[in-house]
């Protein structure tokens, strides 16, 4: 007898009722494993003392500064986070709702994917079951990054590339081409993806597509709708490519060998459903079922090959493994459909996805108090590989940095109300990067704060906004550059935290009677695109 409801395990219905029945059956499923999705982000979100990420100060600022383009990013996720700030503000719950919402919908197209790709029951069930407990995605989707509508963005692609490797309408190019345009205004990786669906359009039948028009066509809607995006690179000359090379050349990331990189891909995926989209490459590129969607599997293969040819950040490549949970799903549905015990044999698949995502979750988003986490981390001798060269703390770095701002804001309007009331109304506040410069103005305004001034990245653009050199609260700088520039350096305050970054602890200083220099002139030297 069968461990699993029908619904997960029938694989071969027969009649037209039940071939019709089965798809509205695999949606409800992956429908409840998307609803599932985001109550794990909702119910999560401010618990345990985590707060906003260091990015996530960083957007909210750039919403602020609403432009066609950003020294780190296209226009449009600032777009988005100014939506959503005027919608329904700008607290922790508000801030995190889009990228549950986000992790939602990727489950629901991973699984609709399956579907597409021939999944009847099981497939849709499990793929978007291993895309939910995939230890990438949970971290992801716990976070408002631009990184949260990429796995949107390239799973619709995928999407349109199934419909036409069936023979779909070749007008469906343009689809792909609206897609295309708008994942380059989210995020530039988008090229990569694109880039590597050119390269399988070549070695697959799919290039009759070069015979036509559509293809050219949907490459002008993607043009059309990046070309203002475009045109503000070329206006500021690529300042997105000088922040690559400044961070190449100072070393920021783990240096990570081809064969590294490939084994973390299968860390941040869940070790045990490795064998699911390891099988998913292989059936998109070997199996008969599979082969008539081999643009999917070649666009993989390219797009790894483009990540070790340019050293990509190890999660570069998250985005894109939707596409092998479900063809990966698809083709162990097929393995089981004439096997005897293929319900037990899908609820101990089920089962090991759900124990070994489980068992990982911790290392991924913030689901432990943060003593609790150090423990549990030490007891199973596991820790998140590191992305960034910086010494770390107690936590991994994508834990720590959700940890300190608040109370480092609360450290500097300390200090700015100790000032005599004179200093106090020409005060400017000075931070060294966009975290500490988000929280002040994310924070500061409740504690009477003026808002932070700083040349990291795009806050260099913005520039001084007419502040006051008179009085300057600098955080996180030395006393010995500081007295270069001021008559009076003084150590006001030592910013500490338990559970933040190392680097993120630092001492404050109030300074004064600048050594005849005005911002506009010292601007260009505070220039920091790293």
């Amino acid at each position: 007898m069968s461990s699993l409801p029908a619904p997960l395990h029938e694989t071969r219905p027969s009649g037209h009722d039940a071939a019709s029945a089965a798809p509205r059956g695999a949606l409800a499923v992956v429908s409840a494993l998307a609803v599932i999705k985001l109550a794990l982000h909702l119910a999560t979100t401010g618990r345990f003392g985590y707060e906003l990420f260091v990015d996530e100060l960083y957007f909210l600022d750039c919403s602020r500064h609403l432009a066609w383009g950003y020294v780190d990013m296209p226009p449009l996720f600032p777009f988005i986070t100014a939506l959503v700030r005027a919608l329904v503000g700008e607290s922790l719950l508000a801030v995190r709702i889009l990228p549950a919402l986000s992790g939602a919908a990727t489950v629901f197209l991973t699984g609709l994917l399956a579907i597409e790709l021939g999944g009847r029951r099981l497939a849709p069930w499990l793929a978007s079951l291993a895309l939910l407990t995939a230890p990438i995605y949970l971290c992801l989707n716990s976070l408002h990054t631009m990184n949260q509508l990429e796995p949107i963005l390239w799973t619709a692609s995928a999407l349109v590339l199934a419909k036409l490797s069936k023979g779909g309408d070749p007008r469906l190019w343009l689809v792909f081409g609206a897609i295309s345009g708008i994942g380059l205004l989210n995020k530039h990786s988008m090229a990569f993806f694109g880039a590597a669906v050119v390269v399988a359009v070549l070695l697959t039948p799919e290039r009759r597509a070069f015979r036509g028009p559509w293809l050219y066509l949907a490459g002008g809607v993607a043009l059309l709708l990046f070309l203002p995006n475009l045109a503000w690179e070329v206006q500021h000359r690529f300042p997105h490519l000088e922040m690559l090379a400044n961070i190449k050349r100072n070393g920021r990331d783990v240096a990570l060998s081809p064969l590294a990189f490939v084994a973390q891909q299968v860390v941040m995926l869940n070790p045990l459903a490795a064998p699911l989209w390891i099988g998913g490459l292989l059936w998109l590129l070997f199996e008969k079922d599979g082969r008539r969607f081999r643009i999917l599997g070649l666009t993989y293969v390219a797009l790894i090959g483009e990540m070790l040819l340019l050293d990509g950040r190890v999660y570069y490549p998250a985005p894109v493994y939707p596409i092998l949970f479900a063809a990966g799903a698809v083709g162990f549905e097929h393995l089981l459909a004439e096997r005897r015990g293929r319900g037990a044999l899908a609820f101990l698949a089920s089962a090991l996805v759900i124990a070994s995502g489980a068992l990982l979750a911790p290392l991924a988003f913030p689901c432990l108090p943060p003593e609790v986490f150090v423990r549990y981390s030490k007891a199973l001798h596991l820790t998140p590989p590191p992305i960034e060269t910086h010494r770390l703390g107690p936590l991994p770095q994508l834990l720590a940095d959700r940890f300190g701002w608040k109370e480092m804001t609360e450290t500097v309007a300390g200090i700015y109300r100790r000032l005599p009331e004179g200093d106090r109304e020409k005060a400017t506040i000075f931070g060294q990067n966009y975290g500490q410069a988000g929280a002040i103005n994310h924070y500061g305004p409740a504690l009477g704060l003026p808002r932070c001034i700083s040349g990291h990245l795009s806050h260099w653009y913005w520039g001084p906004q007419g502040a006051s050199n008179d009085v300057v609260i600098v955080m996180d700088d030395d006393r010995e550059t500081l007295e270069r520039l001021f008559s009076s350096v003084e150590l006001a305050g030592r910013v500490r935290h338990p559970y933040s970054m190392p680097y993120q602890q630092f001492d404050v200083y109030v300074c004064r009677s600048p050594k005849g220099w005005t911002w506009e002139s010292l601007w260009p030297r505070l220039k920091k695109w790293n």
